[in-house]
């Protein structure tokens, strides 16, 4: 007997609280963030990954089962790429994250595992009308963003970012600041922002909120729903907030729209990068500097003097217990105490 199961993309419109219907769409309307339902046609062998639900649990899906989730697009250095534009009349697609993005493979790093093939079976129909991510999405409240922020960068993908978020948000909680933490740009990933929340940060956000599948997507676009998103922040009563661009802000995930939307509210700065050139590449690449380089060229002492050496930048090896205090007094300096004791 298949199963039904709901993507964590689809947190935000509460499928799970109301039957839906479903209806097959031609391929020329379907959109960016649709809610449709798939059905598993291929798990590969030794497939590790797992299927997001809202909780962020992940299940393993199983021939036959029905996956709902949104039409995606998606452009990962070093894993995947595919897009909802890509898929053939066939119908055939793929499960481009764990989150629940569909859309058709166009290219796979042969390190990268399979992706689940699932064929396509129709949209998601609520109150007899099209469901789609946008349309569950925050409206602006009109207020301004206005808190100081802690913003994490990375080279490429999988270059420590997360584990820099985490950390950050444990020095400031610790400081007693009140903290928000969000995720901004990447492909949808329910996981990496309950790890803000598992390391203090009181309210936790990802772009997802914002009605978004993945990021890749026209600035224009992007700037809407985000700067929709940072409008609701500021009546939560946070000090601060930690925001994690995924992947690189040279990738088409629109990490430079990011940054100009936080604008002079990013106060502090963590690039995490894979190697010491990759730090040289993007400096030179974006123009703008960074107050602490983290991510594996930090390891090491080598590659913590490299940094240095090419880049003049400082570098910190945050997978060290000993390095902790050292961020903590590093952001203390830039954001002093909190008002919540420490």
């Amino acid at each position: 007997m298949s199963r039904t199961m709901l993507g964590s993309v689809t947190r935000i419109a509460e499928l799970g609280s109301a039957p839906f219907e479903t209806e097959a769409v031609p391929r020329e309307n379907w959109a960016f963030g649709d809610y449709v339902v798939a059905e598993v046609r291929d798990v590969p062998s030794g497939w590790v990954g797992g299927f997001e639900l809202a909780n962020g649990r992940g299940v393993t899906p199983m021939i036959g089962d029905l996956l709902v989730g949104a039409l995606s697009r998606r452009f990962a250095t070093l894993e995947a790429t595919g897009s909802f534009e890509a898929v053939g009349e066939d119908a055939v697609m793929h499960l481009l994250t764990d989150a629940g993005c569909f859309g058709k493979l166009t290219s796979r790093s042969r390190f990268s595992p399979q992706l689940v093939e699932v064929v396509y079976r129709g949209h998601v129909l609520l109150n007899a009308r099209r469901a789609r991510m946008r349309d569950r999405a925050p409206r602006s409240t009109g207020a301004s963003f206005s808190l100081p922020v802690v913003l994490i960068v990375g080279t490429s993908m999988s270059a420590g970012k997360t584990h820099a978020g985490r950390l950050a948000v444990r020095a400031l909680s610790e400081l007693g600041h009140r903290v928000v933490a969000a995720k901004l740009t990447g492909a949808g990933r329910r996981r990496d922002v309950l790890a803000f929340g598992d390391a203090g940060a009181e309210h936790v956000f990802d772009f997802m909120d914002a009605g978004l599948p993945t990021t890749v997507c026209l600035p224009e676009e992007y700037r809407e729903a985000i700067g929709a998103l940072l409008s609701t922040l500021e009546p939560i009563g946070a000090t601060v907030a930690v925001v994690e661009a995924g992947a690189s802000p040279l990738e088409p995930y629109n990490g430079a729209t990011l940054v100009e939307l936080l604008g002079e509210h990013v106060a502090y700065t963590i690039l995490c990068a894979s190697d010491p050139y990759a730090v040289e590449g993007i400096k030179a690449a974006w123009g703008r500097d960074f107050d602490l380089v983290a991510g594996p060229t930090a390891n090491t002492l080598a590659g913590v003097q490299l940094v240095r050496r090419l880049t003049s930048l400082d570098a910190l090896d945050l997978t060290s217990e000993e390095s902790r205090p050292d961020l903590k007094d590093r952001l203390e300096l830039v954001f002093g105490r909190g008002p919540v004791e420490a």
